[in-house]
């Protein structure tokens, strides 16, 4: 299941931006943050796709939403212009921003590669 966040529950679970001045993700697997607006239609197209995922990487992979809306200080801190807005959060390393409806293969790729990183030719 997606998991909805406010503001608290970002501070908590993926990154305390008022104490911290560095990236510093607290999650225990990486994550995915879907920045919708009940009133856009691509965010509609892309939340089933969003919900599967979320069962498919149950356990591996955390898929967070933020109402753009209702959270606008986290809408401005990570700058987003156009919705959906989907970031990446490696369990290490600095998160990566994809705008746009992406369909369910590029999501799924996106995930493996910014997420994962598992090297296929090895």
């Amino acid at each position: 299941m997606t998991e909805m966040l406010t503001k608290a529950d970002f501070l908590t679970k993926v990154f305390d931006y008022e104490n911290k001045k560095d990236w510093d993700y607290q999650g225990e697997v990486p994550a995915l943050i879907d920045f919708y607006a009940d009133w856009c239609q691509p965010c509609k197209m892309v939340a089933p796709i969003l919900e599967d995922l979320s069962v498919e990487y149950d356990g591996k992979l955390k898929i967070y939403k933020i109402d753009t809306e209702a959270e606008q200080e986290l809408a401005g801190i990570f700058g987003i212009r156009s919705i959906p807005s989907l970031l990446f959060i490696p369990k290490d390393g600095k998160p990566q921003m994809a705008q746009g409806a992406l369909p369910k293969p590029q999501l799924k790729e996106a995930i493996e590669n910014v997420l994962f990183s598992v090297d296929k030719s090895a």
